[in-house]
């Protein structure tokens, strides 16, 4: 566990208790070792991921809980950038997994849709906002690839490069497709911008390349603006989305932002058959220290994710209805529109678990 910086070690405490009594439902013990990594480590010692440490989390752990990075002390963040993106390439953790769904009518932020119009199985005003975002966690823009000249002159340039490879597109819509088909989900729908950068054909050929070896999975085609725009007109007609690194990180935040926010948005960093790093991805919230406000929900739903992915068959859904509960009875933090603190959001959940 590295709780990190801000608000991290708040709702990291809060959350493992939760973990904790949902995975022993399933016979399991969860044995934490606490990693001191983060802003402070670093202004201490000018460490941010050292390589027996690194060694340390790659052989001998099974998962990885991270709290948050991220401290106004460290102007470029620096830190954060070595371990997370460093954990993510060094792993190859090439799949950013982030479920979007809608655990009460009153967290979306859209209008209502009149119940005459919903599906079945939808929350009261018929919104069923539930899919999942397939992000590639390794290439793209990230990669932090260009030059610069003429720095701080008015003729200073800048210029990044993009990198897609057949390989690694290739392996992640392959994940996509496979997780819809084993969780019932029969369309896949890809995002790209190739009508303005041509190297993002590559995601399109092998879009089709992949999407034969599904039969009966639906393989739809969207331009990333016209995707957003979908997001906020239709976002019940959503299953999976897989996309590019960049694409992947608007278009996961802007998910969260129709269900509640950050606060309720877990997120996992896979690779089938390795360890996980698992993150709730509001950030540091420098500005909430202290205040016990910070909402521990997401951190919650994260659990509930490498639970899941450590092979625990009961636990994740406990967690998740747990949640979902909380929200429906009004025990959230203010973001959400409650009074209640960070502590007591977390005790509640917790208590809501059977033995």
């Amino acid at each position: 566990m590295i709780a990190g910086d801000g608000i991290g070690p708040e709702v990291v405490a809060a959350a493992i208790p939760s973990m904790e009594r949902a995975a022993a439902h399933d016979g399991a013990t969860l044995a934490w070792e606490h990693l001191p990594l983060g802003a402070e480590h670093y202004l201490e010692t000018g460490e941010t991921l050292p390589d027996t440490i690194f060694d340390h989390l790659q052989h001998h752990v099974d998962a990885i809980l991270l709290g948050a990075l991220g401290d106004p002390r460290v102007p470029d963040n620096a830190h954060a950038r070595d371990i997370l993106l460093g954990l993510r390439r060094r792993l190859d953790l090439y799949i950013n997994f982030r479920p979007i769904r809608l655990l009460h009518p009153r967290l979306c932020a859209l209008t209502p849709v009149p119940c005459a119009a919903a599906q079945s199985g939808t929350l009261g005003d018929g919104r069923h906002i539930d899919f999942v975002i397939f992000r590639e966690n390794t290439e793209g823009a990230y990669l932090g690839r260009g030059t610069a000249r003429d720095v701080g002159t008015p003729h200073e340039e800048q210029i990044a490069e993009e990198v897609h490879t057949a390989p690694n597109v290739t392996r992640i819509l392959t994940a996509a497709f496979g997780w819809a088909r084993a969780h019932g989900r029969t369309r896949v729908t890809m995002a790209d911008k190739a009508n303005a950068i041509p190297m993002h054909r590559l995601w399109q050929r092998m879009f089709d390349q992949v999407g034969k070896n599904f039969p009966g999975i639906e393989h739809e085609h969207r331009y990333v603006d016209a995707l957003a725009m979908e997001f906020v007109r239709s976002p019940e007609r959503f299953q999976v989305i897989v996309t590019n690194n960049l694409f992947g990180d608007i278009l996961s935040d802007l998910g969260a932002g129709l269900i509640g926010g950050l606060g309720v948005a877990p997120s996992a960093n896979l690779h089938p058959g390795r360890l996980g790093l698992f993150e709730p991805v509001h950030g540091s919230a420098p500005a909430l220290v202290g205040t016990g406000t910070a909402n521990p929900m997401a951190a919650i739903l994260t659990g509930a994710l490498m639970l899941d992915q450590l092979g625990l068959p009961t636990a994740p859904r406990l967690l998740e209805d747990a949640v979902e509960r909380a929200v429906a009875t009004g025990v959230t933090t203010p973001d959400l529109g409650g009074t209640a603190s960070t502590s007591a959001v977390a005790e509640w959940i917790e208590g809501y678990l059977p033995d």
